[in-house]
């Protein structure tokens, strides 16, 4: 990022935007799935579920349902593909300093490691359909593992490595370098206690609700 970027603008502008369009997709998505399954509120399942058993239910009901069925898959793959190539840098980078490898050969383990595990995901499905993770298929519990494990552990190693390590003090000047800090005693609040805590009762939530202790 450019020194003369504006990060407190950037950052307003995810926010709006990711905000709003989950919010639409939630608009689009929930009336359909639940008009389509015939008012059954259990079909309204989070994850790959409803991605990969739901929906398509839901197209194969719709009029003109194949071509947006392919229009939709073809927007996440895309969609995936962009974020496979920037998480695949941590990793990558990750095998050249802990292993010593070079460029290449870290970036060939990671390919094969990423087909490994995506076709394990995959034949969940189908002919691995019989392996269960806590109950869960693979690609489920892939899921668990990544979106309700690995994201808030990895989002509460944050605040703390911002308000303890690095310190939030070197977080403001590297701000405003490009602009002055509006939000400032909005976000150190934030880091400090707020997201901490909203990350460990999500945490803790999901946890829960796999095992059964509560229902979400």
């Amino acid at each position: 990022m450019k020194k003369e970027v504006d990060i407190e603008q950037s950052t307003a502008q995810v926010e709006i935007f990711d905000t709003g369009i989950a919010m639409l997709a939630g608009l689009m998505i929930i009336p359909a799935v639940f008009a389509f399954s015939g008012g059954d509120p259990d079909t309204l399942q989070a994850g790959p579920s409803l991605m990969f058993i739901t929906l398509p239910k839901v197209f194969a009901s719709m009029g003109f349902g194949t071509g947006a069925g392919i229009m939709f898959f073809l927007l996440v793959l895309l969609a995936a593909l962009t974020s496979a190539i920037s998480l695949a840098e941590s990793g990558v980078s990750t095998f050249e300093d802990q292993l010593g490898l070079s460029r290449h050969k870290a970036t060939v383990l990671m390919g094969v490691v990423m087909v490994l595990l995506g076709s394990a995901s995959a034949l969940g499905f189908g002919v691995l359909d019989f392996v269960k993770v806590i109950g869960m298929s693979i690609l489920d519990s892939f899921d668990f593992l990544t979106n309700s494990l690995m994201m808030p552990v990895a989002a509460l190693a944050t605040c703390l490595l911002v308000t303890r390590v690095a310190g939030l003090d070197q977080v403001i000047q590297e701000v405003e370098q490009s602009s002055r800090f509006k939000r400032k005693k909005m976000y150190c609040f934030f880091m400090k206690y707020l997201a901490p805590v909203c990350i460990v009762i999500i945490l803790l939530s999901s946890i829960a609700n796999v095992f059964g202790w509560i229902t979400m």
